[in-house]
């Protein structure tokens, strides 16, 4: 044996080992941070330009209201402690300049429009009671006001339509303690196990049943986690139309399917066993199976979407630009996100796409469900929209904005995290074809869009809203339904107005509606209205005339009139509604944009009913109308508390005008109907739950614009797609392996509360 061999084999070993321990270090090393890389976005727009459209600051906000305590003569009593009878402040929100003013200053180099607020007041402490809105401007040095209201209503708005504010709710709570429930004490003590603090309340609207009404029913529920589920059988009918509160009274009381004239006549039939009583099992602070704690460990982290090289928008102010879109971006108070100057490619398709309203209309054998027609403007869809939470609610890695507010208060309220955008790997291609016939390649895009996105939570109900700007030149408007469903206490015939849901909660049917505006300016200001669609027509067969053939063609329609244009809910629609444009592309078709709806919509309120013309935009599953600045919403917050006298009645829209060459405007509404079920607990999912629109290119432009996406994958069999420059998939393992920088959690929508 040679001497030399054993060291020969330890020095070959000891290397080996090196080898290994550095392969095995190599892997353990953590990957590099990702780096952002210069976006690729086409430069479309002005910041600057967008500011126009921004929301009002808390800066301006607060110099409107010093402005108007100083410049009204009447003493002005903070909102959030206001009793009906003060003079307050409800809101201060952004007064959108005239869009022929925006015009000349985006496109004519026309002066910057006078930025100005709209201002709420509450004049109750006056001969006189009533609403008053007020311009005021121009900011951020406020110099004048002007009264709009009988501009913008043609007359006084009377005082009872007022949105109730936060301080009429807390006085109304009081009143419920204090007054009615100690008008009952041993029918409290004994059947609900009263204690002062294990009752919640939900109000419900319109109040009453005539104009000049405010009566407004209450249902009691256990105040657990969840508290919409757990009704207790108690509805109290409280009348608080008297500005003074001393006068407000129990006008009915409802029991276990029994009405009684109020609470001392309740207190009287339990304490002599005239009532059938129905005791509900106490819940537990988290509410039980209310609860929406998960009852699963935590296990393999969900997946994770993250940008390699940094995001490929930019968000600057109220301005985002993606690829070939640019937008600005807005949060109205009443209506919630509002969009503005859309374009691609540089080149406006939309002025506005604004949230109108969100509509409910619930049935029930309870008073208060019976009588429930939510609209949620009157509340604020902008107002709730509330803080997000990074990974679920939007993901983790979205830009996220804060929006600020003034609503109920002399001071601006800053909701941080309420809004989110992102762009999304949708997970499926936007287009592709695998080609095995003579020959041989493959060519997709990956469908990644921008969106952007709020929550709204409104009582039991959060909307999730998305506006979701495609590469193909598509947008979505989309909402998700989700929160809790509101529920009735089960008695008698319950079941034939809805599922029972627990032992004695009765998820109750209701329809929902949305509507939105969508003011199309495709290839300029002046469009009309086109309709396309299909029928079959018999012809013989040319080759062969003893055979027919049934072949689908094109059928085509200018749609002169509104009244054409106004398309009821339940009513066959053409496939294809467009607004062309009075340009052609270079095949010799006139440049449109189609509207389809995606909508799974109940049946609308009978228009034999006192309130239907309140929320008559919601008899039409589309319609288009002219535009008017003195038509700026299809609705309007005071139409809640007063729908038998509507303020703004969307029917009045639609008079047979022409709409041939002019500046139009589409309405358009989706829906669902929902009968609550057993997965409806704890709450209700998106998934089903979600309706909206498109706005898709129609011969707008000469070939789809996505193909000039640098998202693009080709290769045929001849190339190497292996390599980089064949096929940028190739590469993902050196251009993804970098680990995402993950900000800390943070979350603050508990804070102000």
């Amino acid at each position: 044996m040679n001497p030399k061999l054993p060291y020969v084999l330890l020095v070959g070993a000891a290397v080996i080992i090196f080898i290994l321990s550095c392969m095995l270090l190599s892997r353990g090393r953590q990957s590099p941070s990702c780096e952002s890389q210069p976006s690729v976005v086409e430069k479309t727009g002005s910041p600057s330009q967008s500011l126009v459209f921004a929301d009002l600051t808390p800066e301006e906000m607060s110099q409107v209201v010093r402005y108007l305590q100083g410049h009204l003569g009447v003493p002005l009593v903070d909102a959030s402690r206001a009793k009906p009878s003060d003079n307050c402040i409800a809101s201060v929100d952004l007064q959108v300049p005239a869009k022929a003013e925006v015009l000349r200053f985006l496109d004519g180099g026309g002066a910057r429009p006078a930025r100005e607020a709209l201002a709420v007041l509450y004049f109750g402490n006056q001969p006189d009671p009533n609403i008053t809105e007020y311009v005021v401007g121009p900011l951020p040095l406020p110099a004048y006001h002007r009264d709009v209201t009988v501009q913008r209503y043609g007359g006084k708005v009377p005082y009872h339509r007022r949105p109730m504010l936060g301080s009429e709710y807390e006085q109304l709570g009081v009143f419920l303690e204090m007054v009615a429930f100690a008008a009952a004490p041993t029918f409290l003590q004994e059947v609900l196990e009263y204690d002062g603090t294990n009752l919640a309340f939900q109000t419900t609207v319109p109040h009453g049943f005539q104009s000049g009404d405010r009566v407004t029913w209450f249902v009691l529920f256990q105040n657990v986690s969840g508290f919409f589920v757990h009704p207790v059988g108690l509805e109290v009918l409280v009348d608080h139309s008297s500005l003074d509160i001393s006068q407000w009274a129990v006008s009915r009381v409802f029991y276990n399917g029994q009405y009684y004239r109020d609470m001392v006549q309740l207190e009287s039939a339990y304490v002599q066993g005239r009532i059938s009583v129905e005791k509900v099992r106490k819940a537990p602070w988290d509410g039980d199976f209310s609860s929406m704690k998960p009852r699963a460990p935590p296990a393999a982290l969900f997946p994770v979407q993250f940008e390699p090289q940094g995001p490929r928008y930019s968000v600057r102010n109220n301005h985002v630009l993606f690829q070939a879109w640019s937008f600005a971006f807005g949060m109205s108070a009443s209506t919630g996100l509002r969009l503005f100057d859309i374009r691609h490619k540089g080149e406006r398709v939309a002025y506005e796409i604004s949230v109108q309203e969100a509509l409910s209309v619930y049935g029930s054998n309870c008073p208060a469900g019976m009588s429930t027609r939510y609209m949620d403007g009157s509340f604020g869809l902008g107002r709730y929209t509330s803080p997000l939470v990074r990974g679920v609610d939007c993901p983790y890695l979205a830009t996220y904005v804060d929006t600020h507010s003034l609503s109920d208060s002399l001071r601006p309220r800053r909701r941080k995290a309420s809004l989110c955008i992102f762009e999304q790997n949708l997970g499926s291609p936007l287009r592709r074809h695998y080609s095995n016939l003579q020959s041989l390649y493959y060519g997709g895009l990956v469908n990644s869009a921008l969106v952007i996105r709020s929550v709204a939570t409104v009582g039991n109900y959060d909307y999730v809203w998305d506006f979701i700007f495609y590469q193909n030149g598509a947008i979505e408007g989309k909402v998700q339904a989700t929160g809790y469903p509101s529920s009735s206490f089960l008695h008698g015939d319950g079941l034939r107005y809805g599922n029972r849901l627990w032992e004695h909660t009765l998820g109750t049917i209701h329809t929902r509606f949305v509507n939105y505006k969508v003011d199309l300016d495709v290839g300029g200001v002046k469009n009309s209205l086109v309709a396309h669609d299909m029928a079959f027509e018999m012809t013989r067969a040319p080759w062969n005339p003893e055979q027919q053939i049934e072949r689908p063609r094109l059928t085509k329609k200018v749609l002169d009139t509104e009244d054409q244009a106004a398309f009821r809910l339940q009513s066959k629609m053409p496939r294809y509604v467009y607004f062309a444009a009075n340009s052609k592309n270079k095949w010799g078709h006139q440049r449109g944009y189609r509207i389809q709806i995606t909508s799974f919509a109940g049946d609308h309120i009978p228009e034999a009913s006192s309130m239907e013309r309140a929320i008559s935009w919601a008899r039409y599953q589309l319609a288009v109308t002219r535009r008017k600045e003195e038509e700026p919403t299809s609705t309007s917050i005071y139409n809640q508390n007063d729908p038998w006298t509507p303020t703004v009645a969307f029917a009045d829209f639609i008079n047979n005008e022409t709409i041939t060459n002019e500046d139009l405007v589409a309405w358009i509404t989706a829906g669902f109907l929902h009968i609550p079920h057993s997965e409806d607990i704890p709450n209700t999912v998106t998934v089903g739950n979600s309706v909206g629109f498109l706005l898709r290119p129609y011969n707008y432009y000469d070939l789809d614009p996505s193909i000039y996406s640098h998202d693009g994958v080709f290769f045929t069999n001849e190339q190497d797609f292996t390599a980089c420059e064949i096929n940028p998939l190739a590469c993902l393992p050196k251009t993804a392996s970098c680990l995402p920088n993950f900000p800390p959690f943070t979350y603050d929508g508990f804070r102000n509360m």
